[in-house]
Order: structure tokens, then sequence, then C-alpha cells
């Protein structure tokens, strides 16, 4: 039996995608302690304050997928302050990221960027078509075919199983159970071995059905003959020249793709996100009049919440109180 120890446990209760920002967010800190004289396990409320408003003036990394011209986002600063937070709690020692000076400093910036919380648009059903119908223009192309037939199996799946871009990505050969015959119109079961409302990795299972639009089985189905892989990462990154390379794709690569196909379809890439393919199932199950809990099935949403702001936004225009009169 493997022998635990505390800094062990402590880092397995976050999730691997949690645990990568809080380290990123964490460097962000030291490097400006560094730069400053300051002792980023010694810092005072104020040296925090300081952080987040240089922070706050910096351009977003060249490797943003959205806003690379625009100051780092608010949502970065907080996941900066969480992994201070978090860096000290670990250590036993109260965080100088929980004095009223902070509080103050996030709620000016706040307002100052008069930013809400960014949305980005849901990829449509009838979007998706546009973009698979991309796809499979570009796989008549030899030198395409592996990544156009990767990139149509992944959308497809993405969108029809309502996916987050961590599950995508984490998907490996084995989740996937086909029912019936290659031949055979019939569906497949999905298991989701963790997610974001699954940290304990008890497993969840989706069904997608065949369907007579987007056709994400028969999509799959074609990749992984195309693949020949019998285990590990469902969908990898490929060498140029469309040979697999044996390794998953990263999540970072999700909205890249989405926006790559937004894009080629006449749509503005920055409106997309990998999220999109999560929002447009919601949002298309909830215009072709889906009840809330089969939808919730298939996205596993832990609370209705989430689910009822794309059904209200939908809804919206719906027995509208000036409809009589505007």
């Amino acid at each position: 039996m493997q022998q635990l120890t505390v800094g062990h446990v402590l880092t397995r209760s976050l999730s691997a995608n949690t645990r990568l920002a809080y380290e990123k967010g964490w460097r962000r800190f030291t490097s400006f302690c560094e730069r400053t004289g300051r002792e980023a396990m010694k810092a005072t409320g104020e040296d925090v304050a300081q952080f987040l408003v240089h922070t706050a003036s910096q351009p977003r990394s060249h490797r943003a997928t959205t806003g690379g011209n625009r100051p780092v986002s608010l949502g970065t600063l907080q996941i900066s302050l969480s992994a201070i937070n978090r860096k000290y709690k670990d250590a036993g020692k109260e965080s100088p990221g929980n004095t009223v000076v902070v509080a103050a400093v996030i709620h000016g910036l706040t307002r100052i960027r008069g930013q809400s919380q960014r949305k980005v648009k849901p990829v449509r059903e009838y979007d998706m078509r546009k973009m698979l119908a991309h796809c499979d223009e570009r796989s008549q192309r030899e030198c395409l075919r592996v990544v156009a037939t990767r990139d149509a199996a992944l959308l497809a799946v993405g969108f029809a199983g309502a996916l987050r871009r961590s599950e995508i990505c984490q998907l490996n050969v084995e989740d996937v159970d086909f029912l019936g015959r290659p031949d055979e119109d019939n569906g497949l079961f999905l298991t989701i071995q963790k997610s974001k409302t699954d940290q304990a990795a008890k497993g969840q299972r989706i069904a997608i059905p065949a369907g007579k639009g987007l056709n994400a089985v028969a999509r799959l189905r074609g990749w992984m003959a195309l693949a020949e892989t019998r285990e590990g990462p469902l969908f990898q990154s490929l060498w140029r020249g469309g040979r697999l390379r044996g390794r998953r794709l990263h999540h970072s690569d999700i909205p890249r793709l989405v926006k790559h196909y937004v894009a080629a379809i006449g749509l503005d890439p920055a409106e997309y996100s990998g999220h999109s393919l999560r929002a447009g199932f919601v949002t298309s199950a909830a215009v072709h009049g889906a009840r809330l809990d089969k939808i919730m099935e298939v996205t596993r949403h832990s609370s209705a919440e989430m689910v009822l702001r794309y059904i209200r936004q939908v809804e919206a225009f719906d027995d509208h109180a000036g409809a009589a009169f505007l």
C-alpha cells in the first residue's frame, strides 16, 4: 500500500485543473515578490493589494485564446488570490489575501473594469451542422483527412454529450460503449471518469443517440477506425502530416479548435470558447422543448440553476410583457 503524506493528500484535494491554475497563480505572485524585494510567505495585505493592482495593468499572455491585447481578466486575479489563500492555508498561516485592503482593491478593480462575468455564445445545432460540413470538406484532402476526421468526431461528441473541455480531453477508448454492430443505427454510452461535479471520480455514464443530423456516433466510429487505437486517449494530438502522437489533447486545445471552426463558418471566434459546445447543447435542447430533468441527465449539473439560466434566455421573448403594445 502506498505510504500517504499530508502533502500528497492536500494535493489530491484539488482537481488537476484547479491545482494547475493555483500553481500558475502562485508563481505569478512569487515572481512579483522577487522583483519587488518582498517575501511571498511573509507578505502583508498591502503586498497582495500591490500585486493585484500591478497584475491588473499587465496584458494577457500572447497564448491567450481571447483578448490577447486586453488587460489580465478579473477571473485571473481571483485565481491568483485564491492560490495565495490556499498556499497560506496549507502552511497553517493566516492569509494576507483575507484582509480588508485586498477586498477593497478587488471591489475597486471590478468597478473600474465594469466587467460582469464573461459569457460566451453557444454553438447552436445549426452552427454545428455547418462546422461538421466544413470538416467533411477538409477530410476530402488526403493531407487533412486524419485531423478533419478527429475534429469532426470531437466536435460532435463534445456537443452531443454536453462535455466540458477537460472531459473531452480525458476520454479514453475504454470509456466508449457502442450499442449494437457498426452497421446498425444505435447509440453509445460514454463514461466520464471524473468531472467538475464528480471530484471523487465515481464515474458518470451518459447516453448519446445515433442521431440524424450531427451523427456523433457514426463520426466517432469513423475516427476510431481511422486512428486504429484500442486503448488510451480517445482524442490524440497529431504530428504534422496526421500521424498520431500518442498524447491526449490538452484542455487549451479545445477552445482553439472551436474558434477555428466557428471562424470557418463566418462567426466571430472571440465570442466562442470550448464551453460553447456544452452551452450549445443546453440552449438547443431548451429551444426544442426538452424537459429540464432530461437536459440535466446529459449535462450532469448538480443544480438546476445554471440550466435554468440558459432556458430563461431562450424564453426571454415568449409571452413578453410588452408584446401587445411595443
